[in-house]
């Protein structure tokens, strides 16, 4: 009984997301994937903190796509050096997820995690109806 409770849960969830990501603007869809970053990443801790070293690894695996997207994304040309800047913090947050992985170090997670806050926070503060953005993106889903 419980299982059914809790599929039916998981399916609102994604839809819940799903809608997010759908009516979501560029400026929004930077925000929930930032976000989604830093909550994967705190679940990687969590595993590693269980010892749960396959979930930690993919959970590290998929902060990871999320930050390649992000740095991908990125257009240079019209980002300027904002864009190149936030190209090499998201190269070193790589650098340090992948250290963190491969060592089980905790600083070198929680050190992405707060790189990664600190994007969010100043991606926040943007107006997202600011004519001028910040870095420019081309997300596609």
């Amino acid at each position: 009984m419980y299982g059914a409770n809790r599929h039916y849960a998981e399916q609102y969830r994604k839809v819940g997301a799903t809608s997010s990501i759908l009516e979501a603007d560029p400026h929004k869809l930077v925000m929930l994937l930032l976000e989604g970053a830093s909550t994967r990443l705190r679940l990687a801790m969590a595993h590693m903190e269980r010892g749960d070293m396959a979930a930690k690894g993919q959970a590290i695996g998929r902060v990871c796509g999320i930050i390649s997207h992000l740095a991908s994304s990125l257009e240079h040309g019209q980002g300027g050096d904002i864009a190149d800047n936030l190209s090499a913090l998201y190269d070193y947050i790589l650098l340090r997820l992948t250290e963190g992985n491969l060592g089980n170090d905790r600083v070198a997670l929680e050190e992405a995690l707060s790189l990664l806050g600190e994007i969010e926070s100043a991606w926040s503060a943007i107006p997202a109806a600011a004519g001028d953005p910040g870095p420019s993106y081309t997300l596609s889903t």
